[in-house]
C-alpha cells in the first residue's frame, strides 16, 4: 500500500496578509533564500507585478500609494529579511514603527431608562429649566407622549399606561416634573400632534398645487388665446375670398 505525504494548511506556517494567500507568501520567502542578489532583486519586483495583477478590481492599483503599500507589506512578510532595493522614492516603514490612531473610547451614558433616548433627557432637562407656568406645562406634555410613544415602540407585546409613564418622567426629572392635574390622554396628544402634521402637510400641498394649477391655467389661457386669434384670422381671410 502507497503511503500519500499529504501536507496540510494546518500544518504550515501562517499567513501573515491572508489577503494575498499562501502562494505569495511562499515566493517572498523563496526570494529571501535566492543567493543572487540582481536575480532576488527581479524576482521581488515580478511578486509586486503579480499582487498588482491579483488586485484587478482596486481602483488604486496604478498609483504610487498602492506599490509603496505592496513593498511595505512584501517586506513585513518576510519578516523584513528580503535584502533587496525598493524604487526610487518609496519608504519602507516597519508595522510597529507606524504611527496608530488614538483608540475611539466609547462614550459613558449614565442615564437611566435608556430606551426613551438621550433626546428624552435633553428634553427633560430644558423643561426643567423652564419657568412655571402654562407653557411649560404644554411642553412637559409634549415629552410624556413621546415617552409613551417611544415605550410603545420598543415593548410592543404589553400594554403601556399613562401611570407608568407619570411615574418615569418623575424618576428622571428627579420629582421636578410631573404631568398637571387634569391632562388629556397621552395617547390623545401624540394622536394630536399627528393630526396636525398632517393637516400642515396637506396645506402645504395644497398651496403648492395651486400655484402649479395658477401657472398651468396661465398656460392654457395664452394657448386658448392665441389659437382664437390665428383661427379668427383665417375666417376672416376665408370671408374676403
Amino acid at each position: 500500500m502507497n503511503n500519500l505525504n499529504i501536507e496540510y494548511n494546518t500544518e504550515k506556517p501562517q499567513i501573515n496578509f491572508p489577503e494575498y494567500g499562501r502562494s505569495i507568501q511562499e515566493m517572498i520567502q523563496h526570494a529571501t533564500t535566492i543567493e543572487s542578489k540582481p536575480l532576488r532583486q527581479k524576482t521581488a519586483e515580478a511578486i509586486v507585478g503579480l499582487m498588482i495583477t491579483l488586485s484587478p478590481n482596486n481602483p488604486n492599483r496604478n498609483m504610487d500609494d498602492f506599490r509603496e503599500k505592496l513593498w511595505n507589506h512584501i517586506f513585513a512578510i518576510s519578516n523584513y529579511q528580503l535584502d533587496v532595493t525598493p524604487p526610487p522614492g518609496i519608504v519602507i516603514v516597519k508595522l510597529e514603527d507606524k504611527a496608530k490612531p488614538a483608540p475611539l473610547g466609547y462614550p459613558n451614558s449614565s442615564n437611566r431608562m435608556r430606551h426613551y433616548g438621550n433626546s428624552v433627557h435633553a428634553l427633560i432637562q430644558k423643561a426643567i429649566e423652564m419657568p412655571e407656568g402654562s407653557k411649560r406645562e404644554g411642553f412637559v406634555e409634549v415629552i410624556a407622549s413621546y415617552m409613551k410613544l417611544a415605550y410603545k415602540t420598543w415593548n410592543k407585546e404589553h400594554y403601556v399606561s399613562d401611570d407608568i409613564v407619570k411615574e418615569d418622567l418623575e424618576i428622571l426629572s428627579n420629582g421636578q416634573l410631573s404631568l398637571h392635574e387634569g391632562h388629556d390622554s397621552l395617547d390623545k396628544l401624540a394622536a394630536g400632534a399627528g393630526r396636525l402634521d398632517k393637516e400642515r402637510n396637506r396645506q402645504r400641498n395644497r398651496n403648492s398645487g395651486g400655484g402649479k394649477n395658477n401657472n398651468r391655467n396661465k398656460r392654457n389661457n395664452n394657448r386658448n388665446t392665441g389659437n382664437g386669434g390665428s383661427g379668427g384670422g383665417n375666417y376672416n381671410k376665408r370671408r374676403k375670398r
